[in-house]
């Protein structure tokens, strides 16, 4: 316990550092329209470099997920699969597919006529296994009744580019995530009202530190995603 302590004392108080040496935000970037979601079995090595994988559309936001399966460490894409693949497709109420499953869901702020809803993700540099991140939204309105709580996902991805590790296309390796809920009791109202989490996030071994970056969205309680933020690394001049 001392030590996590201790890990998340360092990883918070070396944001500022880490900002100072580059900007790693969703400032700026435009909300994605649409977040793709491709899951695949951990049996099915042969789905990770399938030509046929479906690519984003413009504006959209790709996550992968490697769900284990039942072969556990005798899959041959284990060393990446997550537990948290398998709580996000029970959120999506869908099945462990045989193979690959592809969901899409349209993100409500970024339809045209929607109310705007600020969500800014961010995180700092990669230490001892960890590396800090946070998700927040501000200003943000009381929840309308009926549509909370809401639940804000931030997940630590791996961007692996296309011909790169045997993949034909770009993907956002989901590597971990955290899921938050945010309700009326849990809104501040120290400046503006905003949502706010902030976490150490563990790397798991076999992750490139320099391809991290961070991925959020919040979505009410009947599923629909409201708003989504993707970080992107800016070197300072």
């Amino acid at each position: 316990m001392k030590y996590l302590l201790y890990v998340f004392c360092v990883i918070t108080c070396a944001l500022p550092l880490a900002h100072a040496q580059s900007s790693c935000a969703s400032d700026g970037e435009p909300t994605p329209v649409a977040l793709m979601e491709r899951f695949i079995n951990a049996d099915c090595e042969a789905c990770w470099s399938d030509p046929a994988t479906r690519k984003v559309q413009a504006g959209q936001v790709a996550i992968d997920w490697i769900v284990p399966s039942a072969r556990g460490d005798d899959a041959p894409l284990s060393a990446a699969a997550s537990r948290d693949a398998l709580d996000r497709l029970q959120v999506l109420r869908r099945a462990v597919p045989a193979q690959a499953l592809t969901v899409v869901s349209p993100v409500a702020s970024a339809s045209a006529g929607a109310a705007a809803l600020p969500l800014r993700v961010a995180h700092g540099l990669a230490f001892n296994d960890y590396i800090g991140a946070s998700i927040e939204m501000k200003p943000a309105p009381p929840i309308p009744a009926g549509s909370g709580p809401w639940t804000s996902w931030l997940v630590l991805v791996e961007t692996i580019p296309a011909g790169k590790d045997g993949t034909p296309v770009a993907r956002n390796l989901a590597r971990s995530a955290l899921q938050s809920i945010w309700d009326n009791g849990s809104l501040s109202t120290s400046e503006q009202p905003h949502f706010f989490e902030s976490r150490p996030m563990h790397i798991p071994p076999g992750s490139d530190p320099t391809r991290l970056r961070v991925l959020g969205w919040v979505q009410d309680a009947q599923g629909h995603v409201l708003t989504a933020a993707q970080s992107h690394c800016k070197p300072d001049a």
